[in-house]
């Protein structure tokens, strides 16, 4: 049988943006364009969770508006649902949803009102429309909030609507942009369960977050994107390999020590004067880190073995290697 070609497919996506998105224009010669994208490669098979990981301004929501169709790449191909994004813009919107940071419902109708309203707009007979928002209003656990004011909901609940509302059209590609942004940890669970169901049903995800919990609890597949390139990919364990199996935590009895040694440690809090430093886990491992961190037994007051997390894969890879900033990017506004 051939291969089962990807939901979402990039090569060599390059993106600037003159002076920065943003920045007011001032007299003079016009500012170089200053990248955001620089040549990103991405392959995210069906029915999959893939989640974008990176700081601020690395370039990930500029990455979902391109494949999304919202902004044009200066260079590179992709597709998405097998449709190019350039000359076949048109039916990769139709196989496509995205959910913006913020939820974008309308709070003076009901939550049913809304769903109703969206399947209307997407072309569905009145009957068929109040159908798919009653199908949609149980999987989401809404129903008994069906016919209450949006204005009356919880942010979770909210957020909810909102996906639901870019599920009308049943898309086989949703991306969803810092879907959990200021839920609490109850809520943002909850939308773990969500997404969670759209691939049980066959949906691709392209997810971006902030919380590196998150993207180890859903993500098939994670990227790592740093100054406009992907430095790493892979599942969430590979990754974490990539650092080490384990972490020595050390607590330095002195801030003078703390400074020395800070350089090499993949996490590090000021605060409490303690080092992160990748080690395999071993007893002997640990015996040459501690000699070698401090031989004469004064430096280190304790320490303390953990698992490697994507935190600190994620601080490990994305050190700043420029001072230079980084343009600020657009949001992605909801478009249906």
């Amino acid at each position: 049988m051939p291969p089962t070609p990807p939901a979402i497919e990039a090569t060599g996506l390059t993106k600037a943006y003159a002076g920065g998105a943003g920045r007011t224009s001032a007299p003079g010669p016009a500012p170089s364009p200053l990248p955001v994208l620089r040549g990103i490669d991405l392959r995210v098979p069906p029915g999959t969770v893939f989640a974008l990981l990176g700081p601020n301004g690395a370039g990930k929501t500029t990455t979902v508006r391109i494949l999304a169709t919202l902004t044009e790449p200066d260079a590179g191909t992709a597709r998405v649902a097998g449709h190019d994004i350039r000359t076949q813009r048109r039916a990769a919107r139709r196989a496509l949803s995205l959910t913006g940071q913020f939820a974008a419902v309308d709070e003076k109708q009901t939550g049913a009102e809304n769903l109703r309203m969206m399947a209307r707009l997407a072309g569905l007979p009145r009957r068929a429309a109040r159908a798919r928002a009653a199908e949609l209003l149980t999987a989401f656990g809404l129903t008994d909030a069906a016919d209450r004011l949006v204005v009356t909901y919880s942010g979770g609940m909210r957020r909810r609507v909102d996906l639901a509302a870019g599920l009308v059209g049943d898309p086989e590609v949703i991306f969803l942009d810092e879907p959990t942004a200021g839920l609490d940890p109850r809520s943002r669970r909850q939308m773990w369960e969500v997404v969670r169901g759209l691939t049980d049903r066959g949906t691709t995800v392209f997810l971006t977050t902030q919380y590196l919990e998150e993207a180890d609890q859903l993500a098939d597949h994670i990227a790592v994107l740093h100054e406009g390139r992907v430095v790493a990919d892979g599942t969430a364990a590979a990754l974490k390999s990539r650092v080490a199996g384990h972490r020595l935590d050390l607590t330095l009895a002195t801030h003078s020590a703390y400074l020395r040694l800070t350089d090499r440690a993949v996490h590090r809090s000021p605060e409490t004067l303690t080092l992160g430093i990748p080690t395999d886990g071993t007893a002997r491992h640990v015996r040459e880190l501690l000699d070698a961190f401090d031989p004469h037994r004064t430096d280190v007051a304790t320490f303390a073995l953990r698992t490697t997390s994507l935190d600190d894969v994620f601080l490990a890879l994305t050190r700043p290697t420029t001072d230079h900033p980084h343009p600020t990017e657009a949001p992605a506004h909801v478009h249906r």
